[in-house]
């Protein structure tokens, strides 16, 4: 809230402020029906004097951290943990839950020989990412699961909220795998 008195421009009338009266803003806030008085707005005096306020009982600032903080010991790991060039320090904590393997992780140590402004580092981890879904979907054949690969990608929700999606991605590839078919065929001939 803004106190007239306090918030006017220099040299200009007071409880006046960019040419509107303000008079309200000493008794109360004018409504359609007439004026409310402060005290009957939900959180008004939220901004007052701390002694005034009716939740400083309530309010507790956090107990400041003095002397020196001691950093976190280093997490020690069995896995490989790829780092930036940039970066060449492992911080304190880090997730080993996906460690690098296979093909992907293959494309993931040549990302990490790049530095992170270099594009090719992110369409390599990028790329790494999509290689690692079909390779989990290999995995999981081979140890005799059939994945629910419309199911993991949320078709039923898309199905049931965009239809119209659903359909334009079908046809699109649908005509993608014409075309591939076609292509194929006549080359053959």
């Amino acid at each position: 809230m803004h106190n007239d008195d306090n918030n006017h421009d220099v040299g200009a009338v007071p409880g006046r402020q960019n040419g509107h009266r303000h008079e309200h803003a000493r008794h109360g806030v004018a409504t359609r029906r007439g004026v409310t008085p402060r005290e009957q707005i939900a959180g008004w005096g939220s901004d007052l004097d701390r002694a005034n306020r009716p939740g400083v009982p309530m309010e507790r600032t956090p107990p400041r951290l003095d002397g020196p903080l001691r950093p976190p010991e280093q997490q020690h790991s069995a896995v490989e943990v790829l780092v930036s060039p940039e970066r060449p320090g492992i911080t304190p904590l880090y997730g080993t839950s996906a460690p690098p393997r296979g093909l992907s992780g293959m494309l993931r140590r040549a990302a990490f020989k790049m530095t992170e402004n270099d594009i090719r580092h992110w369409l390599m981890l990028l790329l790494a990412d999509r290689v690692d879904v079909v390779e989990g979907i290999g995995d999981d054949l081979r140890q005799g699961r059939v994945p629910n690969v419309l199911g993991e990608m949320g078709m039923a929700a898309e199905w049931r909220y965009n239809k119209a999606g659903v359909a334009k991605k079908a046809a699109i590839g649908a005509a993608v795998v014409g075309i591939g078919y076609y292509l194929l065929k006549r080359r053959r001939t």
